[in-house]
């Protein structure tokens, strides 16, 4: 694969299970049971295209627990990874988990489990060259939209991206302390059928503690905690899914629905995480205990203006320091501070 004068080509030398490619979500489709996919965790999937001059929404690679690692076949090219505290490292120099920096051709960028947080993200200072799937780039593996052909990324993939010519993002570490919030409380709206739940039950949902199971993945997060029951039954006629919903099946134990979710479902939902929280929850790995605290609509939409507000007044680019680091290093990435302006 040759690459055109203003494109260039990332390899893909290894890849996890779940690393794909994400956008803001394929959205308007709900109604002919197809769901949004877009990312785990949307304010960091926002910091890392941000910081290197892309919209928001735009299209950037997911990184789960199992890590990524890719080169620029041509070059050079601006990068950006937030998100968990993961292990960085640039032909074996340790990095920050949240930085900017160029990829030149023939670098190798290696992204593994650090010690906390289950997804990350790589964004391109410009466009990944795919197909759109209904107006989207947003993989979901389950029925083969979007992405890299409907799939997970793999060694050998070549993704083509057609660099920003007007983009010249600082280089240097991330400092955006909202990409690491504590999971301690995790704010819900009750309902939509909390009212299959008798009081003490809702009481037993908001004390908890609840803890992430081993079975997660972009479709659902089990949890595991008090046994709820039913004051009406388990089984309702089935209604639309949205991102965030817990719903309580029979065994009662509750289920938070995620990005890949299904369209639609027929068990009660006790209670919707809000969107500035789902993210938290997301990061949170199997064995990790958190309550759940209940706000009401306004709350939440406050909550929501203040997530939109961190990013609005511009993401700081600081200079990385010397740690681990070489001086020829450090120079070779030709570093500078700054902040990235965002306009609104």
């Amino acid at each position: 694969m040759r690459a055109a004068a203003s494109e260039a080509i990332l390899r893909i030398l290894s890849a996890g299970p779940g690393a794909t490619l994400q956008d803001g979500g394929r959205h308007g489709y709900l109604r002919f049971g197809v769901t949004a996919a877009g990312p785990m965790e949307p304010l960091a999937h926002a910091t890392a295209n941000l910081v290197v001059g892309n919209a928001a929404g735009a299209t950037a690679i997911e990184v789960s627990v199992g890590g990524l690692e890719v080169t620029a076949e041509t070059g050079p090219l601006s990068v950006a990874v937030a998100g968990g505290e993961f292990s960085l490292s640039l032909d074996g120099r340790p990095l920050p988990p949240a930085l900017v920096l160029n990829l030149e051709q023939g670098a190798v960028l290696k992204i593994r489990a650090g010690a906390r947080g289950s997804w990350c993200y790589l964004a391109v200072a410009g466009r990944f060259v795919v197909p759109k799937v209904l107006g989207s780039h947003a993989t979901h593996t389950r029925t083969g939209f979007g992405g890299l052909n409907g799939r997970a990324l793999a060694a050998g993939d070549c993704l083509a991206i057609e660099r920003s010519a007007s983009s010249k993002p600082s280089l240097g570490a991330i400092a955006a302390p909202w990409l690491d919030r504590p999971l301690d409380t995790i704010r819900v709206v009750l309902g939509p059928q909390h009212d299959y739940f008798a009081a003490d039950q809702i009481a037993a949902f908001l004390a908890g503690p609840w803890t992430v199971s081993a079975r997660v993945d972009r479709m659902a997060y089990y949890l595991d905690g008090p046994q709820l029951t039913h004051v009406r039954g388990y089984n309702i006629v089935s209604d639309g899914i949205a991102m965030g919903a817990i719903q309580v099946p029979g065994d009662g134990r509750p289920i938070v629905l995620m990005a890949d979710r299904q369209s639609t479902g027929g068990y009660p939902k006790i209670a919707t995480i809000i969107g500035p929280d789902l993210g938290r929850l997301a990061q949170a790995r199997p064995g990790a205990e958190f309550r759940f605290a209940a706000v009401s609509i306004g709350q939440a939409v406050e909550a929501r203006r203040s997530e939109a507000a961190l990013l609005a007044h511009g993401i700081v680019v600081e200079p990385l320091v010397r740690t681990h680091l070489s001086s020829e290093f450090l120079l070779g990435l030709n570093l500078i501070d700054g902040v990235v302006g965002i306009e609104t």
